[in-house]
């Protein structure tokens, strides 16, 4: 007779299942060792090799107008074009504005020949005449005084009345002064202009190249160019229009350089710096832009509402401000972002 096959009966089922049984006990003890341990710590804290921090581009505008009242020639920009720094974007009438410049030339010349009147002095014409007066001047008090002379004689004789002697009295003393005027007069054209008088001319001739200056100041600001590169936003006087001195003509965003404005904790601190390098995400995009931290705040302040991280919602929070290369202007202001600081790297 063969041998009979071996008994497979309940005992060696019991077996199997007792073992599956504590693999399983023991896995349960495991993992909650594990878990407990590391909600007390006791197996430390994972932290990030790359800090996340969040915030937005900065809005960054110019509301630009012209420093003169005026009217608007031309605007060559509209909104949503690209502009470089110097760029030139509008234009006032610029007529009245060279006519008060051809005003200001005149008085400078003006102010000029009176200049260069008092170097040159009385001309040898002046001098000449001013003696001739001078020796006319001379003869009729020579001539007056000799009546006189003879009237006198005469009135002490009784041969003239008292009045005739009064009268040669008169014409002699109306001659002496005639001679001192003309005296005065060649010392004057002899000695030329007071030095008074030439601080005077000199005085007007500074004041009338100052206003000319003035106004060609004006022509120059009756051009409105571009402070910075950027973009045209809002174009809101138009040709013909009528401004007054800072009427807003045009607002442009100021595209370089990019910035932006992100919080971090009190606890993140000691994990950024300046020129910290660092890379730059938006949502709906795989375009990572290089930055670097450039600012960070002395002073905490409340979170402002564009951080939307619960873990900073409801803290105090430092401000940080980054420059992004973007040349090719993948963001746009007030975006949102997201801040990956490598603090491994920063700038030289």
């Amino acid at each position: 007779m063969g041998d009979a096959p071996e008994s497979t009966g309940p005992n060696s089922g019991g077996a199997g299942k007792r073992v599956l049984r504590l693999i399983v006990l023991l896995a349960i003890i495991a993992a909650a060792v594990w878990f407990g341990g590391k909600a007390l710590g006791l197996w430390g804290v994972e932290v990030p090799s790359e800090p996340v921090i969040y915030g937005n581009v900065e809005i960054r505008e110019a509301e630009l107008g012209f420093r003169i009242p005026g009217r608007i020639e031309r605007v060559l920009v509209d909104e949503g074009d690209l502009i470089q720094p110097g760029q030139l974007l509008a234009e006032l009438d610029t007529q009245p504005m060279r006519d008060s410049i051809a005003g200001a030339d005149a008085l400078v010349a003006q102010a000029d020949a009176e200049i260069s009147r008092d170097r040159a002095g009385s001309r040898p014409q002046e001098v000449r005449s001013a003696e001739a007066a001078v020796a006319s001047a001379q003869t009729a008090l020579n001539e007056a005084q000799r009546q006189f002379d003879r009237r006198a004689s005469l009135l002490d004789r009784g041969f003239i009345s008292r009045a005739d002697y009064e009268t040669a009295q008169a014409t002699r003393d109306a001659a002496r002064a005639r001679l001192q005027d003309a005296r005065a007069t060649l010392s004057l054209s002899r000695e030329g202009t007071r030095t008074e008088d030439r601080q005077a001319s000199l005085a007007r001739r500074e004041a009338a190249v100052a206003e000319r200056r003035s106004m060609q100041t004006n022509l120059s600001d009756a051009e409105l160019r571009a402070p910075e590169a950027g973009q045209v936003l809002t174009r809101a006087r138009e040709a013909g229009s009528i401004i007054n001195p800072g009427d807003t003509v045009l607002t442009i965003a100021l595209t370089q350089p990019v910035r932006v404005r992100a919080y971090i904790a009190e606890t993140q601190l000691p994990s950024i710096k300046p020129g910290m390098k660092a890379s730059i995400s938006v949502d709906g995009s795989d375009v990572i832009l290089p930055a670097t931290v450039g600012f960070i705040s002395p002073s905490a302040e409340f979170t402002p509402r564009t951080v939307q991280t619960e873990e900073l919602r409801a803290d105090l929070v430092y401000r940080v401000r980054l420059t992004v290369e973007d040349p090719k202007g993948t963001l746009r202001q007030g975006q949102p972002v997201t801040v990956r600081l490598n603090s491994s790297k920063s700038a030289e």
